[in-house]
């Protein structure tokens, strides 16, 4: 072990996720509810943090981190349905106030305008509803006129690399289910999609579950044709051979649309299933249990100040950067851990753990080093990508 002021590296030999006998990996897809909410109150908090920046020239406190979705009704059927009662999103969270408009209006507008251009539903199909209020004197501090912004909370982020064979599984059929050529291929498939790996040893298995939506399949028939088809489509896709499930709950015998995965919207949503922010896909896109992995919801929080988001996402990039610069490192993970009203570029800990076969030299540690001060001292730049939109956290 080495460490230089907050900076702590570990260095073992010995390779431990890559020598697991079994592994476990999941994606939400962009419709699934708890995703829907995370990237709703993400695009309001870009609108709301560009406004900040118009109004005030710097980001001021506000945090959008908590949102729930409120299932509807739906009566699915071959050739078109109706939805009987809508959705409802309820938006809370403390936001400064705007001087140019209402931070309300701001946030409705910018999640209606993501869900008609990402889910193709609109305010007659999901209600949205803000519940912000002012946030607290103590903390707007945080986001002041300093170069370098406080943190407003103590909290830690977590990142690794690299993604093991299953998770590289994972997202390539997550890219392959979004796609516009597979969309082009079966507009039946809906936006609402989730995908379940696991491995033994060797041997790798995906269940999807993939919402249909009814005024695209024609019968019975129709409807195991075309999820034939996208099992086909994703099994020719994904970068190795595996085992692969769709929709295992359809009933094979079914001989109307109450026994098969049928939706109007193509979202689970419309027939009560509901979601929250947090309880989905990490910053790297993944649920992975067998991986260390921080609780905090980063979609809708402070892109500034909020180390909930900033660390996260700096972990993993830090881990892949040191991945790909260090020679002889296998495998990297990086813990960063703020402390509430401290610059978030001065962590209390920055831990990285490295397997290196060979172990490391001096150099090959303070180059290790290097790039986590660089990385801290980056995080203005950072703030910007997530305000721009040019990083995903889903």
């Amino acid at each position: 072990m080495s460490s230089t002021s907050n900076i702590v590296v570990c260095v073992r030999r010995a390779a431990l996720h890559s020598d697991a006998g079994t592994e476990m990996c999941e994606h939400k897809g962009v419709g699934h509810p708890d995703t829907l909410c995370d990237n709703a109150v993400e695009a309001a908090a870009r609108s709301l943090s560009r406004a900040y920046l118009a109004d005030y020239g710097a980001v001021q406190h506000f945090n959008l981190d908590k949102a729930l979705l409120i299932g509807g009704l739906s009566a699915p059927k071959f050739r078109g349905g109706r939805l009987l009662r809508p959705m409802r999103l309820i938006v809370s969270g403390p936001v400064a106030e705007l001087a140019s408009q209402s931070a309300e209006a701001i946030i409705q507008e910018a999640i209606y305008a993501h869900l008609k251009g990402t889910l193709d539903v609109d305010s007659s199909m999901i209600a949205v509803e803000p519940a912000v209020r002012a946030s607290a004197p103590s903390l707007r501090r945080v986001n002041g006129p300093a170069a370098m912004p406080l943190a407003n909370d103590t909290s830690f982020g977590v990142g690794y690399a690299p993604l093991s064979c299953l998770e590289q599984q994972v997202k390539a059929a997550s890219d392959i289910l979004n796609s516009d050529d597979l969309r082009a291929a079966f507009p039946a498939i809906g936006r609402d999609y989730k995908i379940m790996g696991h491995r033994v040893g060797d041997r790798i298995a995906l269940t999807l579950a993939a919402a249909f939506i009814d005024r695209g399949v024609g019968d019975v028939a129709d409807y195991f044709d075309l999820k034939a088809g996208v099992a086909q489509r994703v099994g020719e896709g994904v970068r190795q051979a595996c085992t692969l499930r769709i929709n295992t709950l359809d009933d094979l015998g079914a001989h109307d649309e109450s026994g098969l995965y049928l939706t109007v919207t193509g979202l689970s949503a419309e027939q009560g299933d509901d979601g929250e922010v947090g309880r989905g896909n990490r910053v790297n896109g993944l649920i992975t249990p067998y991986r260390p992995m921080s609780l905090e919801a980063a979609a809708g929080k402070n892109p500034a100040a909020h180390v909930g988001k900033l660390y996260n996402v700096l972990a993993h990039q830090l881990a892949q950067r040191i991945l790909n610069d260090v020679d002889g490192v296998v495998e990297v993970t990086v813990r960063l851990l703020s402390a509430i009203g401290q610059p978030i570029d001065q962590p209390q800990l920055a831990a990285v753990d490295v397997c290196a076969p060979d172990g490391l030299s001096p150099a090959q540690r303070r180059g290790i080093e290097e790039r986590i001060e660089q990385g801290l001292a980056e995080l203005p730049a950072l703030t910007r990508q997530l305000v721009n939109g040019e990083i995903r956290i889903w």
